[in-house]
């Protein structure tokens, strides 16, 4: 699979808004057929700060880049940040989320 983090630090007249903003790309690419996750955090240390963790099938990653609905995402957040979101991105082994070790309820 394809890991993906990526942090986007925002304006803060868009911190309340980013959201909103990103909502339709958030459900498009959750559609997408090789579309593992693709989830929303928000940091506890800077509350303009949103990270996004995805995942894809190994070959649906570039499917998701040459999506419209990535395009629109790309036209439609440069209004919003402070910087150039910053971006980890890994092929891994395996197909989801294991289940960790050293904590097991």
């Amino acid at each position: 699979m394809i890991f993906i983090v990526v942090k986007f630090k925002v304006k803060p007249d868009w911190s309340e808004r980013w959201l909103d903003l990103v909502s339709d790309f958030t459900r498009a690419t959750r559609q997408e057929p090789g579309n593992l996750w693709f989830d929303w955090s928000r940091s506890v240390d800077d509350p303009n700060e949103f990270v996004l963790v995805e995942a894809f099938k190994d070959d649906a990653a570039g499917d998701h880049v040459n999506s419209p609905h990535f395009k629109q995402a790309m036209a439609d957040m440069p209004q919003a940040l402070a910087e150039t979101p910053r971006i980890i991105s890994r092929q891994l082994d395996g197909e989801g989320w294991d289940r960790m070790g050293e904590l097991t309820i």
